[in-house]
């Protein structure tokens, strides 16, 4: 499996890299197969609570191998764990989506 979400704030990889994970803005969608991506929005980032674990469900459903974002909660990270999908953590201040796509490569 090749796909992997980076959290974003806006909907093109000129956008900034997102560091919230549940209340991120929007999730790019990388193949890192074929190298495309996909930009979808958030629909949890508003939640009144569990934007996480709901946010993490949405992962399962799309099939994601790998998270990158700036942080987890400690409810998302377990399900992320049970459900073996790899977290990366980036701290990088004012880099895009782009940048993050290129340290992949």
């Amino acid at each position: 499996m090749s796909k992997t979400i980076i959290t974003s704030t806006g909907s093109s990889v000129n956008a900034d890299f997102d560091k919230r994970f549940g209340r991120a803005g929007y999730f790019c969608l990388l193949d890192e197969k074929t190298g495309t991506t996909e930009f979808l929005e958030n629909e949890n980032a508003d939640a009144q609570g569990g934007a996480g674990t709901k946010t993490v469900e949405k992962m399962v459903e799309m099939g994601v191998s790998k998270v990158i974002s700036g942080d987890f909660g400690p409810k998302a990270k377990d399900l992320l764990d049970k459900f073996n999908i790899q977290m990366v953590i980036i701290q990088d201040d004012g880099i895009t989506v782009e940048d993050v796509i290129k340290k992949l490569q």
